[in-house]
């Protein structure tokens, strides 16, 4: 990890409310925003924030998660989720995030991820694919 990861770092991602990340099973009036694609949507932010910190051959993975979605938001709008970095403890990363759409604030979320290293991880999966016979 890169020195430049300390809480206070942030970013503003804006997202698209598309057909593919709306509920479908109360009919077409009332496609919103699906919350498992808005937590998708969070973590993928998480990440890319993340990555621009760490350095080559590291990643991470999302490893918990405290959502609250506050508000429906129709298809065709356009959120802007808020991101901002509140601890760094060692390999844990914790965010804060807050989401809005043009006319309601729609989730506050915290995130965690652990910063992992790539070829470290795989040789870890491996070994368990080994031990569970799938490998």
């Amino acid at each position: 990890m890169k020195a430049s990861l300390q809480p206070g770092v942030g970013d503003s991602v804006s997202v698209d409310v598309d057909r593919g990340r709306t509920i479908d099973f109360m009919g077409e009036s009332a496609r919103v925003y699906a919350t498992p694609m808005l937590l998708r949507d969070i973590e993928m932010a998480c990440r890319e924030l993340l990555l621009r910190h760490l350095d080559p051959g590291e990643d991470s993975v999302g490893t918990r998660v405290e959502l609250d979605h506050l508000g429906a938001t129709l298809m065709g709008m356009t959120v802007v989720l808020d991101l901002s970095v509140v601890d760094v403890q060692g390999r844990l990363v914790t965010f804060e995030i807050a989401g809005r759409d043009a006319v309601d604030p729609i989730c506050r979320c915290r995130h965690q991820r652990f910063v992992v290293d790539v070829r470290k991880t795989e040789e870890r999966l491996a070994a368990k694919a080994r031990k569970a016979g799938l490998g």
